[in-house]
């Protein structure tokens, strides 16, 4: 039973799914991190959601189907590689297409550009060693609120931020417990996430 729990978290809150809560966040959470209209908001968190979450997912899965991959889980270092290698591409992808839109807050792209480079940094490392990508995304969520609730009053981020500990908690036990990493695979990652992200977001909305 644990094991099913473990895994269906795991799955849940993927790290892929970390861009969308970001985003989520600016836009909504924090209407003032950024100058987009209302009526546009929808429109940008989804096609945050199709290119960061959605296609990635589906070419995961079509690179298992096609035996590429030995699993969706990707316990062996060696399947990593490829999987993270086409993701990081997606994210560039979609950060040079919302800076090529000039009348778009540049908030946007300079957001996904961190989350992509986060990621950058997480493929390369991931060529020799295997830091926990969950934690490295939750780390970087966490910082996300932080840095929102030290640059905006309006904001109160004790709820937030507490969801967002509790979930990088639950999230890291269950790596753990399913032997997807050791113990400082995962405190690295976190730790990684949450510099990333802090510093950068720290640099965006100064």
């Amino acid at each position: 039973m644990l094991r099913f729990i473990s895994l269906f978290l795991s799955v849940v809150f993927q790290p892929l799914l970390i861009p969308t809560l970001v985003f989520g966040l600016l836009l909504y959470l924090v209407p003032e991190a950024t100058s987009v209209p209302e009526v546009f908001k929808g429109n940008i968190l989804l096609l945050v959601v199709l290119s960061t979450l959605a296609i990635p997912m589906v070419t995961i899965f079509g690179l298992r189907l096609s035996g590429t991959l030995k699993s969706i889980h990707m316990e062996d270092i060696k399947d990593r590689v490829i999987p993270f290698i086409i993701t990081t591409f997606y994210f560039l992808l979609t950060t040079y297409f919302l800076r090529d839109k000039s009348e778009i807050d540049p908030v946007l792209w300079q957001s996904l550009g961190l989350i992509s480079l986060t990621i950058l940094g997480l493929t390369l490392v991931t060529f020799w060693w295997k830091m926990s990508a969950h934690m490295t995304g939750f780390g970087g969520l966490v910082a996300t609120v932080v840095v929102l609730g030290m640059k905006f009053p309006t904001f109160t981020p004790l709820y937030p931020l507490l969801l967002a500990i509790f979930l990088s908690g639950i999230v890291g036990s269950s790596r753990l417990y399913l032997n997807a990493h050791k113990p400082i695979e995962t405190y690295v990652g976190f730790v990684y996430g949450f510099v990333m992200c802090f510093v950068g977001f720290q640099f965006i909305y100064t």
